[in-house]
């Protein structure tokens, strides 16, 4: 079980106990690149002017320091959709953890060059 709270809505669909299983397995996955992540709400939505049934699945992801990451995608394929939007947000969490990372080497790099700096040693 996962410690990501998953709040899960269907709009013009049933959610059934294999989807919500299937949502909260693919989602909780997320949560091995990134453990701060504090909440997902996922939307599932099923088009009502397609006589096929088109899909969209839409990921909100509130993290802390930076408010939402957020991915869609849309399908014939319910699952297919929901597949595609894991590595969407997979990207952004790397991206994220990147950024702060280099962030964080450059106030690190900024903070040695403070203290190395010794203007009564010659």
């Amino acid at each position: 079980m996962t410690r990501v709270k998953i709040l899960l809505k269907g709009t013009n669909l049933e959610l059934t106990e294999a989807l919500k299983s299937y949502v909260e397995e693919k989602i909780g996955v997320l949560e091995r690149h990134w453990d701060n992540i504090l909440e997902a709400r996922v939307e599932l939505e099923q088009s009502p002017h397609h006589r096929s049934g088109f899909f969209r699945c839409e990921v909100n992801l509130d993290v802390p320091e930076r408010h939402v990451m957020r991915a869609e995608s849309s399908g014939p394929d319910l699952y297919a959709a929901i597949d595609d939007v894991v590595p969407k947000l997979r990207e952004q969490i790397e991206k994220y953890k990147g950024q702060k990372r280099s962030k964080d080497r450059e106030y690190k790099r900024y903070l040695k060059s403070i203290f190395a700096w010794r203007p009564w040693k010659k």
